[in-house]
């Protein structure tokens, strides 16, 4: 059941990143994969700056700022 809620949480979070930086999403796969790296670049960032959170919503958080952040480090990478 943890893999399944890994895809379903890394698809919501890559899902509204790409919403929130391109205006649209990147396909199922995509999302998922820009959510579950975004997952990990969150809990990383979250961990330094001491902040903890849980749950599905805390979860979702977490994978949604990390994707944000990894979204915008790619387009300054390529506008670079």
């Amino acid at each position: 059941m943890g893999v399944i809620l890994w895809l379903i949480i890394g698809g919501l979070a890559g899902w509204i990143a790409g919403n929130v930086m391109r205006g649209g999403g990147f396909g199922i796969l995509g999302n998922i994969g820009v959510g579950i790296v975004g997952a990990l670049i969150g809990g990383f960032l979250f961990s330094l700056l001491g902040l903890e959170a849980g749950g599905f919503i805390g979860s979702l958080v977490t994978a949604t700022v990390g994707a944000i952040v990894l979204l915008w480090v790619i387009a300054k990478v390529r506008s670079g």
